[in-house]
Order: C-alpha cells, then sequence, then structure tokens
C-alpha cells in the first residue's frame, strides 16, 4: 500500500508486526516524579554509551523530563500489565500508591523491572510528531531475569496463533 493511500490506523496495524519490548521513562522535576510508557527504545552506540526514545509532542509527562535533563528507562518483564497500564494512561496521578525509589541520579527507580538505565538528555530530534530523544547513559542496573514484556499485533506476548490480526 502506498504512503498516500494509509490511514493512521493502517500505519499502526502494519507496524504492530514488529514486535516491542515495552518501557517505563522516568524523571523528576519540581512536582515531583513523572513517567510514561514507550515501546520506542533502542540502543544507538557503545561508544560513547547512547539510548534512544521516542516521545509524543503532546504528552505531558515528556515536557516535564525534558526540562529535568535526566531519566531512567524501566524495562519491564511480561508480569508488569499492571505497571505498563498505570503509565499508558493519560490520566491520574501514575506514581499514586506506587511503591518507588530515588536512584542515585535523582531519577524514579521502579521495583521489579528487568533493567534500569539511568541517562542525561544528550540531544533531542523533532520528527513529525514526535521527539526522538538520544541519551547519554551513566549507569545500568539488572534487577531481576524474569522474561521481557513484549507488545506484538495490538497486545501483550506473542500467541502461538498465526492468524493475522489487527492492531
Amino acid at each position: 500500500m502506498s504512503i498516500e493511500a494509509m490511514s493512521q490506523a493502517e500505519m499502526r496495524a502494519a507496524l504492530g508486526q514488529f514486535a516491542s519490548g515495552v518501557t517505563v521513562v522516568t524523571g523528576l522535576d519540581d512536582d515531583g516524579p513523572v513517567g510514561f510508557a514507550c515501546q520506542s527504545f533502542a540502543s544507538v552506540s557503545l561508544d560513547p554509551p547512547l539510548i534512544l526514545f521516542c516521545a509524543d509532542h503532546r504528552g505531558r509527562s515528556w515536557p516535564r523530563i525534558r526540562n529535568a535533563g535526566r531519566f531512567t528507562v524501566n524495562v519491564l518483564h511480561e508480569e508488569q500489565t499492571d505497571v505498563c497500564a498505570r503509565f499508558g494512561g493519560s490520566s491520574g496521578r501514575k506514581f499514586d500508591g506506587l511503591e518507588w525509589s530515588m536512584s542515585g541520579w535523582s531519577t524514579p527507580s521502579l521495583p521489579g523491572v528487568l533493567l534500569r538505565i539511568h541517562a542525561d538528555i544528550h540531544t533531542v530530534h523533532v520528527a513529525g510528531d514526535h521527539d526522538v530523544v538520544i541519551g547519554k547513559v551513566l549507569e545500568f542496573e539488572r534487577v531481576t531475569d524474569e522474561r521481557p514484556m513484549i507488545f506484538f499485533r495490538g497486545q501483550f506476548g506473542i500467541s502461538s496463533s498465526k492468524s493475522l490480526q489487527s492492531a
């Protein structure tokens, strides 16, 4: 299908064929802890150690994290769908009633995740309705050896069904 004829829903369904992990990007500003669920996360460079994530311009959390200048990527495991749902919504106080700790880098660390990556914002590139955020890694924290949370074809996990589903 040509890009001219493709709707946003069709693009979402097509790109849903690519399985991705799920993270929660967290930060801290004068108003307290802030965070959002993020599937657009990747390694960029080993030397220097750089990572990236993409954040929607319309989000409320990303501008606060950007102003703080530092963030933590919390890589979720497959049993943390409640954490994903909490940070995936646009309403509510995401940290209310959630146990979390302050990292040595002054960013919120979520409990029981697979991995925490603490980073400073290195550069930000505008790309359509999102920012591509490059972070300079400060520290990695391996937390648990659980299986990763996977998002595929609009749902969590990879089912054994080979039928095509819309995302």
